[in-house]
């Protein structure tokens, strides 16, 4: 057994669970274990978020409780907090490595004996759904959002590379991939931008490529730009076998005068339309977004056009998120900023909202064939698991622990409000 020992924390996004799987992948290979619950850690990693003033403030806590718990320990952290604010961890204790750009992570970790970063992952621990980094960067410049500046420019990890880590992860036992970038949807567009002559290879090409990879798994994307959906995507989505039909375009608010103020790409009308769409091509997608409640100047009247938006696109799953201030984005200096306590409120109505369109999606799925991948075995109910089905709603249906990890036929049978309830199709049906 190793002498070293590490611990490994993530906060945020889907990226950042990624990114702390390849660094966890390199430790292991370079003669590090992962510390027991019981175990101080000799070196401790942690992947920060600076979306929200709370995800900073949740790092910080973080850092300051490893260094409590992990006496001596030395602790690096990487991830968009650190980038924007080293000066501020770096005061932190037991902080001895501020990683400001993951493409350093290599020379921090040389300096720690670690000379063979992987390329790639092979697994995620204890899951059955796999993340797969396909890019990193964003070119837009949305008013409230940091990110753009914490992050590199475009970068799209090549096809090959994607592919072959996809078949690792499929081999390792994962039933689901999930596509993951900072934003998806531009894939590929660094690599043929001022390039003339060289054909494009955009996102609908790589999920077609790796559709191409035989088994039984599945694939979904964890986001797109509802701008980024064109007939050549749809077809494409249509034709995949593997790939599930739940998308996840961003609303983030349903008034077209809010919309200007953040500097989106889009109207209403227009994302309402790339919806109608892909329901016209494809068996009753599911649609999931995000919205942000209490931008600055949001009127009640807006707040409506935005419930009113949420209703006509019968979104299945609503991640609403009050405004918070980033200083360094345009929309922090912008007048009218709302009330915290107006914020609060306009969260909960979205998410009673949230909870009615859900139950109403799930109702449509009540009498029809289902493919769920178990993840749990259910808590409130004995002889019951639980999963997701491919358009990603949740069901609970008769079943054990040998069930986790598998895919399993069901039949929806009633619709609740959190759930869909399944009985199961017998093996010799299906």
């Amino acid at each position: 057994m190793s002498d070293r020992t590490c611990r490994l924390v993530t906060l945020g996004c889907k990226v950042n669970q990624y990114e702390t799987q390849l660094v966890k992948e390199a430790l292991l290979k370079n003669g590090f274990r992962e510390a027991a619950d019981d175990e101080s850690a000799d070196l401790c990693v942690v992947n920060t978020c600076t979306v929200t003033g709370e995800a900073d403030s949740k790092g910080r806590q973080l850092i300051r409780r490893l260094a409590k718990d992990n006496p001596g320990t030395r602790t690096v952290v990487m991830g968009c907090y650190a980038t924007r604010e080293p000066e501020i961890l770096k005061g932190l204790p037991s902080v001895f490595e501020i990683v400001r750009d993951k493409r350093e992570l290599p020379d921090v970790f040389q300096r720690l004996g670690i000379v063979d970063m992987p390329s790639g992952i092979s697994e995620f621990e204890g899951r059955r759904r796999a993340y797969v980094k396909v890019q990193d960067g964003c070119i837009l410049n949305c008013t409230y959002c940091i990110i753009p500046s914490v992050r590199p420019g475009l970068q799209s990890r090549s096809p090959q590379e994607i592919e072959e880590e996809v078949r690792r992860l499929i081999d390792n036992g994962h039933r689901e991939i999930v596509l993951t970038g900072i934003h998806v949807g531009h894939y590929g567009v660094d690599t043929t931008r001022g390039k003339s002559g060289r054909p494009p290879f955009r996102l609908w090409h790589l999920f077609k490529k790796l559709d191409a990879i035989p088994g039984n798994w599945r694939m979904r994307l964890s986001s797109i730009e509802a701008v980024e959906v064109n007939d050549e995507f749809i077809r494409a989505a249509a034709d995949c076998e593997h790939l599930c039909p739940q998308f996840h375009p961003a609303l983030q608010s349903g008034s077209e005068s809010v919309l200007r103020r953040m500097r989106r790409r889009y109207s209403v009308a227009k994302f309402q339309d790339k919806l109608q769409q892909i329901r016209e091509v494809l068996v009753n997608p599911a649609f999931t977004t995000d919205v942000i409640v209490g931008f600055p100047g949001e009127t009640d009247a807006e707040f409506e056009e935005t419930l009113e938006a949420c209703r006509t696109a019968r979104f299945m799953k609503i991640h609403v998120f009050p405004f918070s201030t980033r200083k360094g984005t345009p929309a922090a200096d912008f007048p009218d900023q709302v009330d915290p306590k107006v914020r609060k409120e306009r969260v909960r109505i979205i998410r009673e909202l949230e909870r009615d369109l859900a139950h109403e999606y799930y109702r449509t799925l009540v009498g029809t064939e289902l493919e769920v991948l178990v993840e749990q075995v259910s808590r409130d109910h004995a002889g019951r698991v639980q999963g997701t089905d491919r358009r990603y709603a949740p069901v609970e249906l008769p079943g054990s622990k040998e069930d986790i990890g598998n895919f399993v036929t069901v039949h929806g049978e009633q619709a609740h409000r959190q759930k869909l309830v399944a009985v199961r199709v017998p093996v010799e049906s299906v």
